[in-house]
Parts: structure tokens; sequence; C-alpha cells
């Protein structure tokens, strides 16, 4: 029988008890103002629905690239595959500009765009907000979706980046 000797509420553990389960990791994109907005998400979470399809996320409320990228009329959301490991920092770095700098990408009429590379790309467009604690977790309703299974994911795990092996 299993006893609650050493529980915990320390936030440090629980974070670091948190990043103990693997996540996939997603780029979140759109055209905002005439401009590319780019965020990370490593709380990416498919089937919350499947009729109508529709996916998840958390966002911090210190975020200051979501309050951009919510405006777009539609995001695009490419789960991030192995040949983007190198970039991912890039990617999530605070310095707004050039976060898409030297990344093939896609851009849909509607705005939404893709990076060229990744397993899964998603264009939806924001069905839910829900406070949750210090983040919101956001729903996105799916309009359209492609898969590439010729490239793998890459996943979050324990506050690393790591591939799947076979």
């Amino acid at each position: 029988m299993t006893t609650p000797e050493g529980f915990t509420t320390d936030p440090g553990e629980i974070q670091h008890a948190f990043s103990g389960f693997p996540s996939g990791v997603a780029a979140l994109s759109a055209r905002v103002r005439g401009e590319p907005v780019v965020m990370i998400v490593s709380s990416f979470a498919v089937g919350v629905s499947h009729h109508p399809p529709m996916v998840s996320f958390s966002v911090q409320h210190t975020s200051t690239t979501w309050p951009e990228l919510s405006r777009a009329r539609t995001i695009g959301v490419s789960v991030l595959g192995e040949e983007h490991s190198d970039k991912t920092r890039q990617l999530a770095s605070r310095a707004k500009e050039n976060r898409l700098a030297g990344l093939a990408t896609h851009e849909e009429q509607s705005g939404a765009t893709f990076l060229d590379g990744a397993p899964v790309w998603l264009e939806g467009t924001v069905e839910h907000v829900y406070p949750a604690g210090d983040h919101d977790i956001v729903v996105l309703r799916v309009l359209a979706m492609l898969t590439h299974d010729d490239h793998s994911p890459l996943v979050w795990h324990r506050k690393r980046l790591r591939t799947l092996t076979g």
C-alpha cells in the first residue's frame, strides 16, 4: 500500500514532477497586422474533442506574445519535428523579431503560418479560453489539418527536447 509519506506541496518539486510527463511541442504562428508572430508551447494536447475537432494548450498570464497572436483570425499549429531541434531556442526567444529567421514556412491566405518539416499542421481558431491559476487554457477548433508521416516529432521531457526512438 502506498502512503502519503514524502508527499510535498513544494512548488519546485511539483514543477519537477510535472516535467516528468512527456508532452508534444508546437509552434503557434500567424501573420498579425502584417507581421509574423510565433510562440512555442510545450503544453500542447490533441484529442480534446473529435466532433468538432479541438486541441488545447496553456499559456502563462505573463506571455507578451499570446496577446498579439490571439488577435489572429486563424492560427497555424506546427508540431515541432526533429529538424527543428536546433531552432527551438530561437523560436522561443524573448526577442520577437527574427524568430522565424532561417526557417522555411508556409502561409495560408488566412494568415495561419506553418513550419516546413513539421509532422503535423493544424489550422485553427480560438474556441474557448479558461483561467487556470497563473495560466489560461486555450482551446482551438481545428479547421484543417495535414500530416507528414515522414517527419518525427520532438517531445519535451524533464525540461529537455528529446526525439522518439522506435
